[in-house]
């Protein structure tokens, strides 16, 4: 079996023409869609970057692996305690292991695992291709997929993952692929009003600062596809032409990809997945070219899949994420281990059948400690840390379906609607907790300190990684804007003392 898995960093399906977007950001894409299974409401179960990638490759929940976070304890796997042998536990191999053992050549082209210092999402890698550039282009990242694919594409049993940067922030496709939107209308969200409100606000990622206050992650954020703030409409055009651009750019080397499979005959026979680690926050919550919440804009990501034992169609079943390794490894007629927490929706891919969970958890640790549960049309958020956000309250509800930037919280007039998230939150919580005292499913009872929530141990560290890092700095900074209300804001609720 040949099986190609396509990588994007801060793919929003919204921006993807498959998913109705009204610009042409994706005719590849498209393309893999109109002859595959698109799939709706598919969701990272642990966002940012790391927590999602670990999740995904280790088909288990970041409050059984213990990674929710960017840094701290919560940053790396937890260990596997007196059943770790000479190797790890079989009952909690990789996904990639578990191909290896079944006769699959496994090989990533990526730079991700360096970035975080995610080492365990390589667990099972035979070959390994790393640019060394955190922040590579797609041209840079593509000769690394043409050569091996002209080398192996007509061998049996490969798995290829190619992981491609470019829709992250900042949004640096080179200046002479020119701007394909320039005359091409923003979205009609979020509009003037709602912008000037956002830039009377605060937050890492504002409106007011949308390069995160001070801080100037790459040295080059003195970008012309990016505005210094984002204070009207034409400063948001700017800005997400800039996120699209990116799309489309990496878009060509999907097509480029898809290209090449031709060449060498074995397109029709390649099962090909294009996802994403997670989605990117465009003035959700006044979170501009960030993934910060446990939201539909971050944990929401596309999922499209084409090639052989593909029913076309689309599912609007709610999955996860971490349910894709067992499902490729039971189209690949692979066994999933009994410690991963995915569930297969194989029957979804190959006949069209309904496969789908009846509502979903989601977490985000790295820039805000919360955890959302969605089902029906609905989404709860509960905020335990706010990452200095003044738009996150502790408990939040919205309709995504008729308000998918979630605008209006409904939890003080749908009051029954809230407490059925909440149990749902509860519920899952407790089963987790559970898996782990009884060893069930993701759960290790020998890991230690197994028995505690990852999220709390968060909160004792004193937060998510990225907000604990830069609040103090970033109450600094909103003084020499004079903006003294807000920063103190911040310097109360954080007890920062000058």
């Amino acid at each position: 079996m040949r099986i190609l898995y396509i990588d994007i960093d801060s793919l929003r399906p919204d921006h993807l023409g498959c998913y109705d977007y009204h610009r042409d950001t994706s005719p590849n894409i498209d393309a893999l869609a109109a002859d595959g299974r698109r799939f709706t409401n598919y969701y990272a179960s642990d966002a940012p970057c790391g927590p999602s990638r670990t999740a995904l490759f280790l088909s288990r929940f970041g409050i059984h692996t213990g990674v929710i976070n960017h840094g701290g304890i919560n940053a790396d796997p937890r260990r596997y305690g007196h059943g770790r042998g000479f190797r790890y536990p079989g009952k909690f191999q990789s996904w990639m292991s578990v191909l290896v053992e079944h006769g699959i050549h496994t090989v990533s082209v990526s730079p991700f695992a360096s970035r975080h210092d995610t080492w365990q999402v390589l667990e099972g890698i035979a070959e390994f291709h790393d640019p060394r550039d955190s922040h590579a282009h797609a041209r840079e990242i593509y000769p690394y997929a043409e050569e091996w694919l002209a080398d192996n594409a007509d061998d049996d049993d490969w798995f290829l993952h190619v992981n491609f940067w470019d829709p992250h922030t900042e949004y640096n496709t080179p200046l002479e692929y020119g701007n394909p939107f320039e005359d091409d209308p923003a979205p009609e969200w979020p509009d003037q009003e709602t912008i000037e409100a956002h830039y009377q606000s605060y937050g890492p990622h504002s409106a007011f600062n949308p390069e995160s206050a001070s801080i100037d992650w790459s040295g080059s954020w003195n970008l012309e596809r990016m505005p210094e703030e984002i204070a009207d409409r034409e400063d948001f055009k700017q800005w997400v032409d800039g996120y699209d651009t990116g799309i489309r750019f990496m878009d060509d080397h999907v097509g480029k990809i898809c290209d090449l499979l031709r060449e060498q005959g074995v397109f029709e026979e390649t099962l090909i997945i294009v996802s994403a680690d997670h989605g990117e926050a465009l003035g959700e919550f006044n979170v501009y070219g960030d993934h910060q919440a446990a939201d539909q804009a971050t944990c929401r990501v596309p999922l499209i899949v084409s090639g052989p034992q593909v029913e076309p169609g689309v599912d609007d079943d709610l999955h996860y994420q971490i349910d894709l390794a067992p499902t490729v490894t039971d189209l690949a007629g692979a066994e999933s281990p009994a410690g991963w927490d995915g569930r297969s929706f194989a029957p979804s891919v190959s006949d069209g059948e309904a496969a789908g969970r009846k509502s979903l958890v989601v977490s985000q640790g790295a820039w805000a400690c919360q955890r959302a549960a969605r089902w029906d049309d609905w989404l709860l958020i509960r905020t335990y840390h706010d990452g200095g956000k003044p738009a996150f309250d502790d408990v939040m509800l919205f309709d995504v379906a008729e308000d998918p930037h979630q605008t209006t919280d409904h939890s003080s007039d749908r009051s029954e609607v809230t407490a059925h998230g909440l149990s749902i939150l509860q519920q899952w919580h407790d089963d987790r907790m559970l898996e782990v005292a009884r060893g069930e499913n993701g759960g290790n009872p020998e890991t230690p300190d197994g028995i505690v929530d990852p999220m709390w141990e968060t909160l004792r560290e004193g937060g998510p990684l990225h907000a604990r890092e830069s609040l103090d700095d970033y109450a600094e900074y909103l003084r020499s804007e004079g903006r003294d209300v807000q920063a103190e804001e911040i310097e109360t609720n954080y007890n920062i003392r000058r």
